[in-house]
């Protein structure tokens, strides 16, 4: 019998359970999936909260993952068993040693990325694709601010803004955090805890400030976001690590000068088998030019059982990158 991790109750990390299941058999557009990596994500802290609620409890967690098909359905004619896969908007259930999943949220995985690199990057990978290229397109020389800069997303949009050749300014909460995001390719990193931003901002930009803030952390950061911003700048608000932002009045954005204000999402933006193919393909080739590496520390690969454990690490702020489930 197989395991996974389940909830049956919302909650910190210990409602996280470690059980055996079976598999479900796939339907007709459906391909069983054996994981190899799986990916860990802080959206998963907010579903296992209650914060986005599922539709029934007992409930699996997860949403991305690497691996080999094991069984297809009988509608399904781009994949075939035995075919190197990455997947990272699954229904929930990725985190477990086999999930079944709708064949147009699978990508074909090219042999020069192992499944390590994919579980580790996909969604985190995508997520940095849609902000930079689709949200707002950030240009060759273009200063920018990018919260949580020593993150998983955030390491990744270092990398990515190199090889654009933008300026992106990250802020960390730590001098090591500084030097991860600085040797992953950040142009310039501020220290939140020690530093006042929106004055290093002013200072880095010779008083300009952005055109575009992207913010991942949410409420503690969302004012100083907005005050980093040119008149008619553009907030990305894509996360809430630190509480959701509510309770906002409209008129502060005109005060601020005329600010825009948007909260995307993958699903918004990839909504197609083949915009996700090509999107993972351009992910993947970056990946295997060198141009954006994502290697996981080995203290940040937990055991599938561990999950809980790897939960605590990841809201006590504890990792830098990503972090991986090996079942």
């Amino acid at each position: 019998m197989a395991k996974r991790i389940q909830f049956s109750n919302y909650g910190t990390a210990d409602v996280l359970q470690y059980v055996d299941f079976t598999p479900r058999v796939p339907g007709d557009n459906e391909v069983l999936i054996q994981n190899k990596a799986i990916g860990l994500n802080y959206i998963e802290t907010y579903v296992r909260s209650g914060l986005y609620p599922v539709p029934s409890l007992p409930s699996g967690l997860g949403t991305e993952a690497a691996g080999i098909v094991e069984q297809v359905g009988k509608n399904v004619t781009d994949l075939k068993v035995g075919d190197r896969v990455a997947y990272c908007q699954s229904a929930l259930g990725a985190y477990s040693q086999y999930h079944t999943v709708d064949s147009t949220k699978v990508v074909i995985l090219p042999a020069n990325v192992s499944f390590e690199q994919a579980a580790a990057s996909l969604l985190k990978g995508l997520t940095v694709y849609y902000l930079l290229t689709m949200t707002y397109q950030v240009k060759k020389d273009e200063k920018f601010l990018f919260h949580a800069a020593a993150g998983g997303v955030g390491l990744i949009a270092s990398q990515w803004a190199k090889s654009l050749g933008a300026k992106m300014i990250g802020t960390v909460g730590s001098a090591e955090k500084a030097e991860l995001a600085k040797q992953a390719g950040a142009w310039e990193v501020i220290n939140y805890k020690t530093e006042d931003v929106v004055k290093r901002v002013l200072e880095l930009t010779d008083n300009q400030k952005v055109n575009v803030v992207y913010d991942s952390v949410g409420k503690d950061m969302w004012l100083t976001s907005l005050d980093c911003l040119k008149v008619r700048g553009l907030m990305v608000s894509f996360g809430n690590s630190s509480g959701a932002v509510t309770g906002v009045d409209l008129g502060i954005l005109n005060q601020k000068g005329c600010l825009y204000v948007t909260r995307p999402s993958l699903y918004g933006y990839i909504t197609s088998k083949q915009q996700l193919q090509a999107a993972a393909d351009h992910l993947f080739a970056l990946i295997a030019s060198g141009a954006i590496k994502v290697d996981v520390n080995e203290n940040q690969k937990f055991a599938l059982k561990d999950a809980a454990h790897a939960h605590t690490m990841l809201q006590n702020r504890k990792t830098s990158g990503s972090s991986l489930l090996i079942p």
